[in-house]
């Protein structure tokens, strides 16, 4: 039986799974950079830990760490799915520094990171392999991109080790890439399910770090018929 810890919203003040999610990911990806959250200026649930990029890995990485303070409402008989964390990467030439920090063009992947974070313990409900959350309904593009929703993928790309961590016994976490996803391939999913979509996207080879202009893998006639 799952070890309950005590329940409490993810407030950004320190998650109770912290140090062990730190050390997770210090093992598995690289020294988190401290600060980030302070020089950001947005303390909002959850914490975010970043990773700068380096010559060996030409790619920064952010991972939440509070989403899995309480387990999310999962199905009967998928308790091992209930704590989660979320993961992006974003190329080493994407502008972080100065007050393009500040900018929505530039941090809007870790507010979908807070964003879809916040999501299962504000709407009762779970995140998981194969989901996709829309930018509002109808659908709407992020900041300036022709994204308008992400997909919930397993953190390929890296480590096989990091996407899981088991704590102790009856405590263990899931870790999640979120993929941005084009208006097609959200219409894709939805008619023809994630597998699809997933198989058209390593089909194409897409990378698991942000492309703001890759290919729209869904954008191939006949894919909308009934």
């Amino acid at each position: 039986m799952e070890e309950k810890a005590k329940k409490r919203s993810v407030s950004g003040k320190g998650a109770i799974y912290e140090e062990e999610i730190k050390a997770h990911v210090e093992e598995h990806l690289g020294k988190i950079r401290s600060g980030f959250q302070e020089r950001w200026g947005d303390t909002s649930s959850p914490d975010i830990l970043f990773v700068r990029a380096t010559l060996e890995r030409p790619y920064h990485i952010f991972v939440t760490s509070g989403v899995s303070d309480n387990p999310m409402n999962v199905p009967e008989g998928m308790a091992e799915y209930s704590r989660a964390e979320l993961v992006i990467a974003l190329p080493q030439s994407w502008p972080l520094g100065g007050t393009s920090i500040r900018n929505e063009e530039s941090i809007w992947p870790v507010r979908w990171l807070k964003r879809v974070g916040r999501l299962p313990q504000d709407q009762k409900t779970w995140i998981g392999k194969g989901h996709t959350i829309s930018n509002g309904d109808p659908w709407e593009p992020i900041a300036d991109t022709d994204f308008t929703g992400v997909l919930v993928s397993p953190p390929f790309g890296l480590p096989p080790e990091f996407s899981h961590l088991q704590i102790r016994q009856g405590v263990s976490i899931l870790f999640y890439l979120l993929i941005p996803l084009y208006k097609e391939e959200m219409d894709l999913k939805l008619r023809k399910g994630s597998q699809v979509l997933e198989e058209l996207l390593q089909k194409h080879d897409i990378a698991f770090v942000l492309d703001l202009q890759r290919k729209n893998v869904a954008k191939k006639k006949g894919w909308f018929r009934s």
